[in-house]
C-alpha cells in the first residue's frame, strides 16, 4: 500500500527510481495559482496584441519610435504567449512535453529578455537624438533604419542566445536530476558575460542617454521661459515642437524607468550568486521580470492618448471599415 501511495506521488510512477515527484500543495490552492497566474499572462497577451494592431494598423502610428514600441510589444506578447505559460506549467506540475520542446522553452525563454533590453537601448538611442540633434532626428533616424536595427536586434539576439542552451540540443536532459523536470543551467562564465553584455552595459548606456536627455530637457526649458516674452510668431512653432519631443522623452522615460526596477532584480540575483537566492525569492524576481511586460501596454494607455485611441477604434471594429488606417490619431 505504502508503495503504491508513493507510485502516486510520482511524475512517471513505471520510472521509480528515476522519477520526480509531484507537488504536495492542496489541490485547491495550485488551481488558485494557476488561475491567477494564466490570467495575467491572458491579460498580457491581450494587451500587447492591441498595441500591436494599434501600431500596425494605422498608417500615421509608422513612426520610428512606434516602430521600437512594436517590437518591444511582440517581445512582451510571447512572454504572456510563451514564457509565462511555460513557467506556471513547470512550477505547479510535473514536465511531460520531453527534452526537446524543454529546449525550445529555455531558447525562447533567454531570446525574449534579450531583444527586449536591444530596444530599450534603442528607445534611448531614439530619444536622445530627438532631444540633443533635433534638427538631424529625421534624416538619421528614419524608419526604414528602425526596422533594420530592430531586425538586426532580434537577430542578435538569436544568435546570442543559442550559446547558452547548445548543449541542451547536443545533449537533451543533461542536467536533469530527474524524469519530469524541465531545468535551465547556464555555465557560470557565461552566465558573468550574459550579466556584463545584457545588464552592466544596456543599463550604464541607458542612464547615461537619459541623464544627457534631461540635461537638455532642462536647459532648453530654462531658455524657453527666459525667452518667453520675446517670442515672435515665427518662433512659436519651435518651442510648441521641441515640447512634445520633452513630453515624449518624459513618458518613455517613465517606461524606461518601470523596465529597469523589474529587470533590475532579476540580473541582482544572479550577480549574487546561488548561495544567497533561495527559491521563492527567485521564483519573485522571475514573476517580476515577466510582469514587466504586462505593465508596458498599461503605460501606453496612461500616456499616449493614440493608444487609448485605437483601442476604442479596435474594441469597436471600427477597424473593419474602408480606409480605417488613415484615421487621424494624433
Amino acid at each position: 500500500m505504502t508503495e503504491t501511495q508513493e507510485g502516486a506521488e510520482l511524475c512517471f510512477p513505471q520510472l521509480f527510481n528515476t522519477s520526480c515527484r509531484k507537488l504536495t500543495s492542496p489541490w485547491f490552492e495550485v488551481m488558485l495559482i494557476q488561475i491567477f497566474l494564466y490570467s495575467i499572462s491572458l491579460l498580457t497577451v491581450a494587451l500587447n496584441l492591441l498595441v500591436i494592431i494599434s501600431v500596425s494598423h494605422f498608417r500615421q502610428l509608422h513612426t520610428p519610435t512606434n516602430i521600437l514600441l512594436l517590437s518591444l510589444a511582440v517581445s512582451d506578447l510571447l512572454v504572456g504567449l510563451v514564457v509565462m505559460p511555460r513557467e506556471i506549467f513547470r512550477k505547479t506540475s510535473c514536465w511531460f512535453l520531453g527534452d526537446f520542446v524543454c529546449f525550445l522553452y529555455n531558447y525562447l525563454s533567454s531570446i525574449i529578455p534579450a531583444s527586449s533590453i536591444g530596444d530599450m537601448v534603442l528607445i534611448s538611442v531614439d530619444r536622445y537624438v530627438a532631444i540633443c540633434d533635433p534638427l538631424h532626428y529625421n534624416t538619421r533616424i528614419t524608419v526604414k533604419r528602425v526596422k533594420l536595427c530592430v531586425c538586426l536586434c532580434w537577430l542578435c539576439s538569436v544568435s546570442y542566445c543559442f550559446l547558452f542552451v547548445k548543449d541542451d540540443l547536443t545533449q537533451p536532459g543533461r542536467y536533469k536530476s530527474c524524469y519530469g523536470e524541465c531545468v535551465f543551467v547556464v555555465d557560470y562564465v557565461l552566465g558573468a558575460v550574459d550579466v556584463v553584455l545584457c545588464f552592466i552595459i544596456p543599463v550604464i548606456l541607458i542612464l547615461a542617454l537619459y541623464l544627457r536627455i534631461f540635461a537638455v530637457a532642462v536647459s532648453q526649458a530654462r531658455a524657453m521661459r527666459s525667452h518667453i516674452t520675446a517670442v515672435t510668431l515665427q518662433h512659436s512653432v519651435t518651442p510648441k515642437a521641441k515640447k512634445s519631443e520633452l513630453k515624449a522623452a518624459r513618458n518613455l522615460g517613465v517606461l524606461v524607468l518601470v523596465f529597469l526596477m523589474c529587470f533590475c532584480p532579476f540580473y541582482s540575483f544572479s550577480l549574487a550568486g546561488d548561495s544567497l537566492v533561495t527559491a521563492s525569492s527567485a521564483s519573485y524576481v522571475l514573476f517580476l521580470l515577466y510582469s514587466n511586460s504586462c505593465l508596458n501596454p498599461v503605460i501606453y494607455a496612461l500616456f499616449y492618448p493614440w493608444f487609448r485611441k485605437a483601442v476604442k477604434l479596435i474594441v469597436t471594429l471600427q477597424i473593419l471599415q474602408p480606409g480605417s488606417s488613415e484615421t487621424n490619431m494624433l
